[in-house]
């Protein structure tokens, strides 16, 4: 259900901006998406799981704020983001 240190490693390498770069607006997102991939896994087994539901929730409303943040700040990285995860928007 989490994200394993080895794939959190890889997805922060891919989406960095720079070296070492960990709490940029393009990595949260990668890892959340990662997170909220795996969580819908979930719940197609475990359909009454709602305290993990919550969790998705409260991830894909973090999510959206973040990419609300990247939008209004940078369109371009935005757009970036946008099309290397596949969201819809």
């Amino acid at each position: 259900m989490s994200v394993t240190p080895d794939r959190k490693h890889e997805i922060i390498k891919t989406h960095a901006r720079t070296e070492g770069d960990t709490g940029s607006s393009e990595v949260q997102v990668a890892i959340l998406s990662e997170r909220i991939a795996n969580l819908t896994e979930h719940f197609k087994t475990h359909k009454k799981d709602h305290h993990s539901r919550r969790g998705l929730l409260n991830m894909v409303s973090q999510r959206r704020s973040l990419l609300n943040h990247l939008k209004s700040t940078d369109e371009s990285r935005y757009n970036a983001i946008i099309s290397t995860l596949n969201l819809r928007r």
